[in-house]
């Protein structure tokens, strides 16, 4: 269970995203969670659990629409990332992306032979990766982060 601290300006671009969203929804079940999430930013808590993965969810949709940007400027939205990144989908992220960092290392020094970047859908990608003696790795990158889709050794 993911238990995640907010502070400063982080918790207050969160607790205002949950806000618009509470305003939105109405009296429902949906809207408890959202109260339940209010207070616990409002005591300066750890969110953890439900809250978490709600909170994880709403920053994701701020972030990715441009919301958090258009409404709280630049400084809000590296706010908002730094509180995505504690969440569990930015610390998903930020261990896949550790991961290509590291097959990526195991070309260091060789001399690139062929590097391609193909369209494979809708906000996704592969970049390919040849070497000049042998070693072959393509990288995804779409929504749900980047990883590696093959090496060939």
């Amino acid at each position: 269970m993911t238990a995640v601290l907010l502070k400063g300006e982080e918790a207050e671009v969160a607790r205002a995203e949950v806000e618009a969203v509470r305003a939105a929804v109405g009296e429902s079940e949906y809207a408890e969670l959202l109260d339940e999430l209010l207070a616990t930013l409002d005591t300066g808590a750890a969110v953890e659990g439900r809250h978490s993965d709600e909170l994880d969810r709403l920053l994701t949709l701020a972030l990715q629409s441009g919301r958090v940007r258009a409404l709280y400027g630049p400084g809000g939205e590296q706010a908002a990332l730094r509180a995505y990144r504690k969440l569990p989908s930015g610390s998903q992220l930020a261990e896949t992306t550790s991961a290509v960092n590291e097959a990526l290392v195991s070309l260091n020094g060789r001399r690139i032979d062929r590097l391609s970047v193909t369209a494979v859908g809708p906000g996704a990608f592969t970049i390919s990766v040849t070497t000049d003696d042998g070693p072959q790795l393509t990288v995804r990158l779409d929504r749900q982060g980047t990883r590696i889709a093959s090496v060939e050794l």
